[in-house]
């Protein structure tokens, strides 16, 4: 294995245990885990939750710190996410109508989780 096919298993890895992590903190919250990693035409949304009232797309990101965590969400990936959630939302029995959030979990190098809820508003 290469250098490069090492770290990359490593954050693939490092990736999947702050999923986890994230999804359990919403399971504790009362949010039943829908999907992990759910894939659309548009792209991938790491993690969807729902409550009795609606549906929680969340984007997963892992740094040092909430701060570094923080800065790795861009323009392009809120897009993405948006337009894999309006896939999503079409599959469901109230469609579009469906009440729903994006946040955004932070996962820092220690582990701890911070969700920004309604972290943006997929315009």
């Amino acid at each position: 294995m290469t250098a490069a096919q090492y770290r990359g298993e490593m954050a693939h890895h490092g990736g999947q245990a702050a999923e986890d992590a994230v999804g359990r903190h919403y399971a504790g919250l009362g949010f039943e885990v829908v999907a992990q990693r759910w894939r659309g035409e548009g792209g991938e949304i790491d993690l969807i939750v729902r409550d009795a009232q609606r549906v929680v797309f969340v984007e997963v990101k892992k740094s040092r710190s909430f701060a570094a965590a923080a800065q790795r969400l861009s323009r392009g990936q809120m897009t993405r996410i948006y337009l894999s959630a309006s896939e999503y939302l079409g599959g469901l029995p109230d469609g579009q109508l469906t009440e729903a959030r994006f946040d955004v979990a932070l996962v820092d190098g220690a582990g701890a989780v911070r969700l920004i809820e309604s972290a943006f508003d997929g315009g």
